[in-house]
């Protein structure tokens, strides 16, 4: 027989691998779900102000994601006019691709002692090999592609239902709980509501600042399609860390496909750090602000596990849950130990000191 505290270790073991499990194996499920959840949280506050102004749950519910859905539309058609862009200019760039393939063998065989005749062998055994994975490449596209549209078709419907029917479901999630804790709860709900839309709307609005700064930015430093990628690296920034680092390598790649020198490399370099720079010290503390305060350790550990969990999917949805569980720890006496150790070990004035001084600054000016 196990001893009390050894069975409660036991059991703590086989509950949080069986969540894990749950979480791996139900993510097709669960992302739309979560997803969706999220938007509704964003729109739940529009929703609220139509009807109060008289319009019936049904269209206050619907009017919202209709204009989520106007942005994405819009938001694709931009991406698809620079993508035609670029496609004009496809033959100049694979030319220029060509050519330093071509340089680049010459390099190898140079330095490496490798033949040309010998490379060729190799890249066409290569060549090979990828013409008869090309058909499984293809499915795999088709079913990617088919599979992200149902998953938007789920989250438009999922999204629209949770705002029509948040008032049940608050009244259900109020009746799980006992007496005695009910107003906690709905202290929870709030918060995690209310913290949940105003950091989704902070990134927001830092993606479209970053969307300027990008676009100016890789304009000036003569990138074809500055629009393009100046988009690609600010919607990647719902991943935090890695996702700029990568929409700026995405660029650089490309400017070299466009026969980009030196200068253009060293442009877009200049343009990734100046913006890092704005956003970590001004964009993040104004925009985004402290309504997800979770310390760096959390945050790459959760990214992660997202990641392992749910793949790219995890990483964005990281962040968000990891506000909404340390809120649930900080109002709950018994998780709030827990809800420290995810927070900040201190304050947030090593993050805002530029800001300080320069206030500082203007106010004695």
């Amino acid at each position: 027989m196990l001893e009390p505290k050894s069975a409660r270790i036991a059991n703590i073991i086989i509950i949080l691998s069986l969540s894990v499990a749950s979480l791996y194996f139900a993510a097709p499920f669960l992302i739309p779900v979560i997803l969706a959840a999220l938007l509704a949280m964003l729109l739940n506050r529009v929703s609220e102000m139509l009807e109060k102004k008289g319009l019936n749950r049904a269209l206050a519910a619907l009017v919202p994601v209709a204009l989520v859905l106007g942005v994405v539309v819009l938001l694709v058609f931009v991406l698809s006019w620079q993508v035609n862009r670029m496609t004009d200019d496809f033959d100049n760039m694979k030319e220029t691709v060509t050519t330093k393939i071509d340089a680049l063998r010459s390099w190898v065989s140079e330095t490496l002692g490798i033949p040309k005749a010998e490379q060729a062998k190799m890249l066409n055994g290569g060549e090979r090999q990828a013409t008869q994975q090309t058909s499984t490449v293809v499915f795999s596209v088709i079913n990617t592609l088919t599979s992200i549209a149902v998953d938007g078709v789920l989250i438009i419907v999922y999204t629209y239902l949770l705002i029509f029917y948040r008032a049940h479901l608050k009244k259900f999630i109020l009746r799980i709980v006992p007496d005695d804790k009910r107003q906690d709860a709905d202290r929870i709900v709030h918060k995690s509501v209310a913290v949940a839309g105003q950091y989704l709307i902070g990134l927001f609005k830092m993606v479209v600042v970053l969307w300027i700064m990008y676009g100016i930015g890789f304009s000036i430093a003569g990138l074809e399609g500055a629009i393009l990628f100046a988009i690609i690296c600010g919607m990647l920034e719902i991943v935090p860390f890695f996702g700029n680092f990568v929409g700026n390598l995405i660029a650089i790649l490309a400017a070299l496909a466009q026969g980009g020198d030196a200068r253009m490399v060293l442009g877009i370099v200049l343009v990734y750090l100046t913006v890092q720079f704005l956003q970590t010290y001004i964009l993040e503390p104004l925009v985004v602000g402290q309504q997800v305060n979770i310390n760096p350790l959390f945050t790459i550990m959760g990214l992660v596990a997202g990641e392992l969990l749910w793949g790219i999917a995890g990483m964005a949805l990281a962040i968000p849950l990891i506000g909404i569980i340390k809120i649930i720890c900080d109002n709950i006496p018994q998780l709030q130990a827990y809800g420290a150790l995810i927070g900040p070990a201190g304050t947030r004035k090593n993050r805002t000191s530029f800001l300080d001084s320069l206030k500082g600054m203007l106010r004695r000016k």
